[in-house]
């Protein structure tokens, strides 16, 4: 509890006052639990932006499709509080073929909002009140057992989204875990949906993945499952040539 931000704490004990379901959720959870001092901290809660944003003066609305609040504290520290959502109901026009997830504001249940996240050990969610981890996906096996898997089939999880193939190779090398054979199969044969990706998010992942003490693993990850192939094609050729030396 030592390593909980107290701002953190604050929102979440503040909502929980407020008649409302409140936990700490995803990779703050996640570090937690493996040792490492998180970063940043997420809340997850049962009121919607609206309620959130009139129980704390100091936070502000951000986003149009995906809007989530910004609880504001000193020293420019933000808890960013977010409505616990569901997968939108199936599209029934446009492209049968297009799995890009294209809508992601329906409001749902804790159980729910698990659910929708990328992998299992980003979906836990932590009670302040009691200690507890909430799981719903089987996070917390993978924790022990140190691996990146999906929640759900990976094939479909990375058609829908090609940027989760970089996250599972991020997650991977700066927590030193491994990679599941069905999700680390996926990866090799979804690796040419990356492609299809915003260029911009490409690039922030890029990037992430050479930022840190985890960047070699990242690379060699990257080169290893042919993703490297399909970002930095000239990078791949030279790590190629040089393993046939």
């Amino acid at each position: 509890d030592t390593w909980i931000n107290d701002d953190a704490a604050k929102v979440v004990r503040r909502l929980t006052r407020a008649c409302h379901e409140a936990d700490l959720v995803g990779g703050c959870v996640r570090d937690l639990l493996v040792g490492h001092h998180p970063k940043d901290f997420d809340v997850a809660t049962s009121a919607r932006p609206e309620e959130v944003r009139a129980i704390f003066r100091n936070s502000r609305v951000i986003g149009r499709r995906f809007r989530l609040v910004h609880v504001l504290f000193g020293g420019g520290h933000i808890v960013e509080t977010a409505t616990f959502r569901k997968n939108p109901p199936p599209q029934v026009d446009g492209d049968a073929d297009d799995l890009l997830i294209r809508s992601d504001n329906v409001f749902g249940e804790a159980h729910e909002d698990a659910l929708r996240r990328d992998f299992t050990i980003n979906a836990l969610f932590y009670d302040l009140e009691d200690g507890s981890v909430l799981d719903w996906v089987g996070g917390m096996a993978h924790v022990e057992s140190r691996t990146v898997h999906t929640i759900g089939d990976p094939i479909v999880r990375f058609q829908e989204d090609p940027v989760r193939i970089l996250r599972a190779i991020k997650f991977a090398a700066r927590l030193d875990f491994g990679i599941t054979p069905e999700c680390y199969d996926a990866i090799v044969q979804c690796r040419g949906a990356l492609a299809m990706a915003a260029r911009p998010r490409l690039s922030e992942e890029v990037l992430r993945l050479m930022r840190g003490a985890a960047s070699h693993r990242s690379m060699w990850l990257a080169w290893e499952t042919g993703v490297l192939d399909i970002l930095l094609p000239e990078l791949s050729s030279l790590l190629s040539d040089a393993g046939d030396d």
